[in-house]
């Protein structure tokens, strides 16, 4: 048996992880397309449809292109594909996507409630205080 490096945060729909989890999500998973949130992302060709939504880590004022983020990944739902999205290693940006897709979805009702979901779902999630602030600004109610 494998083990999967990276995690379902809405089941059979949603699936959140790291740069190298790629090929073997790819390879278990029926996967629509893929949100790479890295702004170091490399420009290599990929043989899946992979979308570019950077989000520059240890930055502020990322409240513009984390909203982004989640925006296209909630479109891409709604639409009834299925999605992986990642940074390098799936813990900070992933995470902070992953809360801001919780909140979207209604599955949580307040910023701890999704952290708690996402970490629950992917133990690694470890979201930096800037990027928390990010998400307090874009969701107040949370």
């Amino acid at each position: 048996m494998t083990t999967k490096n990276y995690h379902e945060l809405i089941k059979d729909r949603i699936y959140i992880g790291g740069a190298d989890d790629v090929n073997d999500l790819l390879g278990n998973e029926k996967i629509d397309v893929v949100f790479d949130l890295r702004a170091e992302a490399p420009i290599e060709d990929v043989v899946y449809n992979r979308i570019h939504s950077p989000i520059v880590d240890d930055a502020a004022d990322q409240e513009e292109s984390i909203k982004k983020s989640i925006d296209h990944v909630i479109k891409a739902y709604n639409e009834g594909k299925n999605i992986y999205f990642h940074c390098q290693g799936g813990s900070n940006r992933t995470g902070t996507v992953a809360i801001g897709t919780l909140l979207a979805l209604e599955k949580a009702s307040t910023i701890a409630e999704a952290e708690e979901i996402a970490k629950a779902a992917r133990p690694k999630i470890n979201v930096k205080p800037e990027m928390k602030e990010a998400l307090k600004r874009i969701y107040p109610n949370g």
